[in-house]
């Protein structure tokens, strides 16, 4: 049984979206056509999707471990935010904490 401590930092910081999105991926033997029929979205749309995702896991696995830019780029990546502001929101709150 797999304990909580062994879960990766990157899979405990995931929407719960995607989250399922994820399972329906591995009960579909990673079929992205029958996740898009599953969805009733195209092909392109759900490879956005799980490229968005792949990009999650990735910044989750070379992260920061800072909780407010680790949101920021999560608000990026989900087009909550555009990355540009993602960016200067990023370089003040640096500046801020190392004290320049």
């Amino acid at each position: 049984m797999l304990k909580y401590e062994d879960i990766p930092y990157w899979i405990l910081n995931l929407e719960i979206e995607d989250v399922n999105f994820v399972k329906r991926f591995v009960t579909n033997s990673g079929s992205l056509k029958e996740l898009a029929r599953e969805y009733d979205i195209t092909y392109p749309t759900i490879r956005a999707r799980l490229d968005r995702l792949i990009e999650k896991i990735d910044l989750y696995e070379h992260q920061e471990h800072d909780i407010y830019i680790d949101k920021v780029k999560v608000l990026a990546l989900d087009g909550k935010i555009d990355l540009e502001t993602a960016k200067v929101l990023i370089s003040t709150y640096r500046k801020a904490r190392d004290g320049e």
